[in-house]
């Protein structure tokens, strides 16, 4: 099952520094079947400045994704990247041609063991998409992609297992080992798995090379919550041995940034009054985890 664009529980999101808007432009070029859903600015009597993105959402293929301009504090790294199932090498070549400019190969386009046609690359962004031909295979087009590096390396296995815990829907669908003598990655660890969460697709792989990055909060896992009891749940459950922080975001114990946010937050940004918007942000800046009442009454009121 791929997740629609009406029932994604869980949706990728991209912090940005001021180049949010010309990012989801990108983007819906490169993609077919790609549009932009959402996009609304900071605008006057914020921190931020007013013509960068508050809040911007768009569609590519099969997969909804969030943005927003925030500041230079977290820089995209390949811990998280998009994996992308191409049905024809055609695909991937046009793919790798658009995403290539300005960017950077970590893998080149070749032919390797495990796929007649790949390639790694990070755009000129700085967010990374493996290009894999898969001959439509795959049911999901897109699907995010955890590497398991340096004090992580090794345990991708168990993060899998913790998600398909948390989550409904959730499947754990194959897991591929590194054998013996792979270069520098040890036997038996993950060299790729994928995995269901709420119906949608993940892949997840460990790497025991060297590597400069870890996880970080460039790139999020936002879980959309339809009460507060689902904030309860999800919080409780994902800050579980990592690590609390403000305005509905934690880190999971393998250093994951998730956002924990209810509905009624989205609607309302989405849809709602400006000046009723600004105080209900107000309040969500003084909160840890969100409380639903409390949003409420401070739009409401």
């Amino acid at each position: 099952m791929s997740a629609s664009k009406n029932s994604q529980k869980i949706t990728p999101f991209l912090w940005f520094d001021g180049k949010a808007e010309e990012a989801i432009n990108f983007y819906t070029s490169v993609f077919p079947n790609a549009e932009i859903t959402q996009l609304k600015k900071w605008g006057a009597g914020s921190s931020f400045p007013a013509d960068q993105v508050m809040t911007g959402s768009f569609r590519l293929g099969d997969l909804q994704f969030y943005a927003f301009d925030a500041g230079p504090e977290f820089q995209f790294n390949p811990s998280i990247s998009f994996m992308v199932n191409c049905d024809t090498a055609d695909e991937v070549d046009t793919l790798w041609e658009k995403l290539a400019k300005g960017g950077n190969p970590l893998m080149p386009l070749d032919k390797y063991p495990f796929s007649e046609k790949y390639g790694w690359i990070v755009d000129k962004f700085g967010v990374s998409w493996q290009l894999i031909l898969d001959n439509g295979k795959a049911p999901q087009k897109i699907m995010p992609s955890m590497l398991f590096v340096g004090d992580n390396a090794g345990r991708a296995e168990a993060a899998i297992s913790f998600y398909a815990s948390v989550f409904q829907n959730s499947k754990i669908k194959e897991i591929a080992r590194y054998g013996a003598g792979q270069e520098q990655d040890r036997e038996g660890t993950v060299a790729f798995a994928d995995f269901e969460l709420e119906g949608q697709l993940f892949a997840a792989m460990d790497s025991a090379q060297e590597h400069a990055f870890n996880f970080n909060e460039a790139i999020s896992l936002f879980v959309s919550c339809k009460d507060q009891k689902e904030v309860d749940y999800f919080w409780e459950k994902l800050s579980e041995g990592g690590s609390e922080g403000p305005c509905g975001w934690l880190k999971d114990k393998f250093g994951v940034s998730w956002q924990i946010v209810p509905v009624f937050i989205s609607e309302k940004v989405a849809n709602g009054e400006p000046a009723r918007i600004g105080k209900m942000m107000q309040a969500l800046m003084q909160m840890q985890k969100l409380e639903v009442a409390a949003l409420e009454e401070a739009y409401n009121n």
